[in-house]
């Protein structure tokens, strides 16, 4: 059959442990990773860039880095808009500073500027756990949009409050400001993500995931055998950081080219990625994927469907949504806590079996 482990025979340690142990599925991704770089820039234009590719792209690299702390390591955060703004005013303020550095460089300092404040801000986690963390990154949430918004010195002392990403240009091909290319700006977000992603699952496959996941599952056991519970914490609240404050810095500079804090970074973006990994999938790295296409094709299909097809209010629609992605959340915390990733191994599995009743 065409996905069988049968003839896949591992004859060293780096071969059992490769992320991709069945030839059919490193076929897929490579494929799927073909198309994304050498046939999507091709064909796309802005409308499928500005609506669809960019904001999977960038929530997914969000989605990546709030699983890391949620799924993998089990400590709830509500302050992924706030880190997300973090990352957006240091990308700001280093493309006005240093205009001569590459983006690239201002996008990684950014996600670094927001991976310290994402350990600072995690420091409660070592003494305050569940319901009690969440309302303490439900602060950082509020004091990080209200910071930005009362300190002027943080959007330039400019008279609309507003920061705008002027025009900034990577190998002679502009990335930013209002004359970019789609492609241009749809591979930068994909080279970001596709890194994302490899780090990511190269850290949660390893002994630092393994830590994580120890102190998800039992902290107490997990000191006991050695973890350090200050150094595990404080790590998956950086590296989280790191990955929604790149996000973030890409979502300002690359995708919006201007925002207002309280209006592109509020609580309401926090839920917005948090949904992601609760129907995609708590604890995987395809799971950050599926709940960022899910969430931002949904609208998309709903106007299609519903404003242009069957002519209803868009008012009517906006509510539908708010409707379907809350029962999906419902039925996917009570039916199936794992998500869509868990769906899809579910198929997998049928079809190893298959057509084997067993």
């Amino acid at each position: 059959m065409f996905y069988r482990e049968a003839g896949d025979f591992n004859t060293s340690y780096d071969q059992d442990q490769q992320t991709f142990p069945i030839r059919f599925d490193r076929y897929r991704y490579y494929l799927v990773l073909f198309i994304a770089v050498f046939v999507v820039p091709f064909v796309v234009n802005d409308y499928w860039v500005n609506s669809l590719f960019l904001p999977f792209l960038i929530y997914a690299i969000a989605a990546i880095g709030l699983n890391i702390l949620v799924g993998y390591c089990g400590q709830v955060s509500l302050g992924t808009g706030g880190f997300m703004a973090v990352g957006a005013y240091a990308c700001y303020k280093l493309m006005t500073a240093m205009p001569e550095v590459s983006m690239f460089i201002h996008i990684l300092l950014a996600g670094g500027i927001t991976a310290a404040v994402g350990a600072l801000f995690g420091l409660p986690s070592l003494r305050i756990k569940g319901f009690y963390l969440a309302v303490a990154t439900l602060a950082a949430q509020f004091f990080l949009v209200w910071l930005f918004n009362r300190v002027p010195w943080f959007y330039n002392y400019s008279a609309s409050g507003q920061i705008s990403a002027p025009e900034r240009d990577t190998f002679g091909i502009l990335i930013t400001g209002p004359n970019t290319e789609a492609w241009a700006t749809y591979m930068f977000c994909l080279i970001f993500t596709v890194g994302s992603a490899l780090v990511a699952r190269n850290l949660t496959r390893g002994s630092v995931g393994r830590k994580w996941m120890a102190i998800r599952d039992m902290d107490i056991a997990a000191e006991i055998i050695g973890v350090n519970p200050l150094r595990a914490k404080l790590t998956a609240f950086a590296v989280s950081s790191f990955f929604i404050g790149i996000s973030g810095a890409l979502f300002f500079s690359i995708y919006l080219g201007a925002v207002e804090v309280g209006e592109a970074f509020g609580i309401n973006k926090s839920f917005l990625v948090l949904f992601m990994i609760i129907i995609g999938g708590l604890g995987s790295i395809f799971g950050s994927f599926a709940g960022a296409a899910f969430l931002v094709l949904l609208p998309v299909l709903l106007k299609i469907v519903g404003v242009d097809w069957l002519g209803w209010p868009t008012d009517i629609v906006a509510h539908l949504q708010l409707v379907i992605v809350g029962g999906l959340i419902v039925v996917f915390l009570i039916a199936e806590p794992h998500g869509l990733a868990q769906l899809w191994r579910v198929a997998k599995e049928k079809l190893r079996l298959w057509p084997f009743p067993h």
